[in-house]
């Protein structure tokens, strides 16, 4: 997003957490709200460029929204919506980012307030691995001829009673209405975005034995010191890396895998 979007989504985050710092609002059916309004101005284009116009008064497209959603969504919804349409956004698409954004984020407000972010964080890394490794899967569940509930029921059959809700809700939203997105990007956002809840980082840490408690521990301090900020680590173990770890943040790659020297070695080799 750029310039303007950007002030109207930190605006519309800072106004979500005001609201869920509230501990009598839902934050699970603000979420589904919120998802509810976003698939009705993905869908309904005309709508999402009339709410975006930067020629039209904030307070007259507030009211529109008003009389769209009134009765259809909770107050506190309400308020969301109509906030954000009274902000300027530079592209109309950028509202609906916005919005799918922070139905995730009520999502995983739900499971912090219940004692479960850490393991929502953990299940949606562990279900991108399995995507990875399973092609038939993630066939399935990108497959444009497959229906939306069909898709759904997968998900539900591989993680229904085996991880937390907003995990299930979350994924569920995302492979039956992923919005051009791959999977894959769209699950590594849903980390980050799970990470910002504790206003820390992810660090995807690849060794070729699992690491040992002290080792997780001696490591994420470390990444703590040089980043300036908690780093939450997601763990794979990959035989052919040899030995060493290599460490992902974002971009940047910190390797020291005994593979990766062995790499070095022949690339100096043969040059």
């Amino acid at each position: 997003m750029n310039g303007a979007s950007r002030e109207a989504l930190a605006a519309a985050r800072e106004a979500l957490d005001a609201l869920t710092d509230n501990t009598s609002v839902d934050a699970k059916k603000l979420a589904e709200e919120l998802a509810a309004v976003t698939a009705l101005l993905d869908r309904e284009v005309s709508l999402r460029r009339v709410l975006t116009d930067p020629a039209q008064a904030g307070e007259a497209k507030a009211e529109l929204a008003g009389r769209l959603l009134g009765g259809q969504v909770g107050g506190e919804t309400l308020d969301l919506v109509t906030g954000m349409v009274r902000s300027r956004w530079s592209q109309s698409r950028d509202l609906v980012d916005a919005l799918e954004e922070l139905a995730s984020i009520a999502d995983l407000t739900a499971a912090q307030q219940a004692g479960t972010l850490d393991d929502v964080e953990d299940e949606l890394f562990r279900f991108s691995r399995i995507l990875a490794a399973n092609t038939e899967l993630r066939s399935a569940l990108t497959n444009r001829s497959a229906s939306a509930s069909a898709k759904a029921e997968l998900v539900s059959s591989l993680l229904g009673g085996k991880a937390d809700p907003a995990t299930v809700r979350l994924v569920v939203r995302l492979v039956t209405k992923p919005r051009g997105r791959s999977l894959e990007a769209g699950l590594e956002s849903l980390s980050k975005l799970a990470a910002a809840r504790r206003d820390r980082m992810v660090a995807i840490v690849t060794s070729a034995v699992p690491l040992s408690d002290a080792q997780k521990q001696r490591l994420g301090a470390g990444l703590a010191r040089m980043y300036g900020r908690e780093m939450h680590l997601n763990l794979e173990v990959d035989p052919s890396v040899i030995g060493g770890i290599q460490v992902r943040v974002g971009d940047e790659v910190i390797n020291g895998t005994i593979a990766d020297r062995i790499a070095e070695a022949k690339r100096r080799i043969a040059g």
